[in-house]
């Protein structure tokens, strides 16, 4: 997809570099059948998930719009169906490769905020290494820019969640967002709940967590 050019303080573009490393030293111990389980993104496995996050760095600006071209200017149909041909023709040495060389790469989607790129690969990230149950914590400071950035007033209902009248206040990290019923959970259960991802009926707490948990 294409980038556009935003500056991002040194504190932020650090936070990024340290998650795409972070993420590839997990990738680098997966095996074989890791890369073929299945994650929180329905109908992609942890190839089709990491061959979506490499893309920005993979695809020129040319190649995005005829991608895009391809699939009648549908960016959803667009991103599965690259995703899917894109984990056929690469292995994950090379996908594993790909997201390590552009750790320090600038990428910002278009339209996006600075902490965009950090949003995407921390919430990608997770959609791969919760189902594996491989027990990875997002630091906390990366964990808090992202969650202060998906419930921004630009960012906000961008996932198709609705967190009116609610409050949710994260059990592991000094950070609350919003009024009314409250709803206490990990600050990663709620970066996925917000992010529409299914949890586990026990992942959240209190008389509105339902309301995130609509498929548990």
């Amino acid at each position: 997809m294409p980038s556009q050019t935003f500056h991002q303080p040194n504190s932020l573009a650090q936070a990024i570099a340290a998650e795409r490393r972070d993420l590839a030293d997990v990738l680098a111990g997966l095996d074989a059948g890791d890369w073929d389980a299945a994650t929180l993104c329905a109908g992609w496995r942890v190839r089709e998930v990491v061959a979506h996050l490499t893309m920005p760095f993979r695809y020129t600006q040319e190649r995005y719009g005829l991608e895009l071209a391809k699939s009648g200017g549908d960016f959803t149909a667009m991103s599965d169906r690259c995703a899917k041909e894109d984990a056929a023709a690469l292995s994950p040495a090379e996908l594993t490769a790909v997201l390590r060389d552009n750790a320090a790469n600038p990428w910002v989607p278009p339209g996006g905020q600075p902490e965009a790129p950090l949003t995407h690969d921390v919430i990608h990230g997770l959609d791969f290494t919760v189902p594996l149950g491989l027990g990875r914590q997002v630091p906390g400071d990366r964990m808090l820019l992202v969650l202060d950035a998906v419930t921004s007033p630009a960012a906000l209902g961008r996932f198709g969640v609705d967190l009116a009248g609610l409050k949710l206040a994260a059990d592991d990290l000094d950070w609350s967002y919003g009024s009314g019923d409250r709803v206490t959970g990990a600050a990663q259960d709620l970066l996925l709940a917000i992010a529409g991802r299914r949890l586990d009926a026990g992942s959240l707490h209190g008389p509105a967590a339902a309301r995130l948990l609509p498929n548990a």
